[in-house]
């Protein structure tokens, strides 16, 4: 017999083979999203953050959020820090962690600004350097940067 009756044979089980392979992969879809969110601004910039976070979880409740704070942006992750109408950030930054938000703030900026660690809401992890946290999450964690 010549190939031309088996050719059809042949490209058909080379389609399950490839279909069979691709079955067993992950899709893309299941992977969870993780994102590092970096405040360096101050105090409206954790305001509109933080409300970005809120309706990020709202929209996909399975992503990963980190929070990165250094320089003018450590404000709202400590004590008694007020948002512009007078709320007062650690009841959302509670809520947020409860949510399974993780905050870091940036050890090298308390240093310099003088910031005693029993400052720091108790939420908030502290890491050596913000800028090498963020660095690191996403190049050796896969992290999506985003500022707000």
């Amino acid at each position: 017999m010549n190939d031309t009756v088996f050719r059809p044979w042949r490209l058909l089980l080379q389609a399950l083979l490839i279909l069979g392979l691709l079955a067993g992969r992950p899709a893309a879809a299941q992977e969870q999203v993780k994102v590092v969110y970096h405040f360096v601004d101050g105090i409206d910039q954790a305001s509109r953050g933080l409300a970005n976070i809120r309706n990020h979880l709202r929209a996909e409740p399975g992503t990963r959020i980190v929070v990165v704070a250094l320089g003018d942006g450590i404000r709202f992750l400590l004590n008694g820090t007020r948002e512009r109408n007078g709320r007062p950030f650690d009841a959302a930054v509670t809520a947020l962690a409860s949510q399974g938000v993780e905050f870091r703030i940036c050890g090298n900026t308390l240093s310099a600004h003088d910031v005693p660690l029993s400052q720091v809401l108790p939420e908030a992890k502290v890491v050596p350097s913000g800028v090498a946290e963020i660095a690191r999450l996403q190049a050796r964690e896969g992290f999506v940067y985003l500022r707000p």
